[in-house]
């Protein structure tokens, strides 16, 4: 099944409105979904036996940037047994002036390993997984101020006493 393949699948399931663009330049095409859509994709994906991609190899939390304004997660996926390699995307805007965090649906009622994929984006990031069931710090202790992968965070001075460098 080629990418165009999975595309045209994932059409015919969810309708045209599910997938918002896709990128065909770099290593890896990469398709971008409407974010509330991506537990339903994802479970289409892994459970269609034309597909079956078993494996979430790893999730990403990314911020783009000031100027962009925007937060997403990137999904890269594999099918074992097919021997297939997707990329999956989810952006939203967000307004960093505010105290809320980004939010995507939790994908870990599909695949358990985004239990700990989504943790370090929270911790990391700042994204917020909707129905994560236990969402919370995962590298930093529980008490730390900020998400250092931010594009706009500052390293604390001190921490508890400690010179932070």
């Amino acid at each position: 099944m080629t990418f165009t393949d999975i595309k045209q699948l994932l059409i015919n399931k969810f309708g045209e409105e599910v997938i918002v663009g896709e990128e065909l330049n770099g290593l890896q095409p990469a398709l971008h979904i409407l974010p509330e859509r991506i537990v339903d994709v994802c479970r289409e994906l892994r459970d269609n036996p034309q597909t079956y991609f078993d494996f979430l190899n790893c999730l990403s939390g990314v911020d783009y940037g000031l100027d962009a304004g925007r937060f997403g997660v990137v999904y890269h996926f594999t099918s074992m047994p097919y021997r297939l390699q997707l990329t999956l995307k989810v952006s939203v805007a967000h307004d960093r002036s505010t105290e809320e965090l980004p939010e995507f649906p939790s994908v870990s009622s599909v695949y358990r390993t985004a239990d700990w994929h989504e943790r370090e984006a929270y911790d990391l990031v700042g994204i917020f997984f909707t129905g994560h069931p236990d969402l919370r710090r995962i590298l930093l202790p529980d008490d730390w101020e900020g998400y250092p992968l931010r594009k706009d965070y500052k390293a604390a001075e001190y921490y508890k006493g400690i010179k932070v460098d």
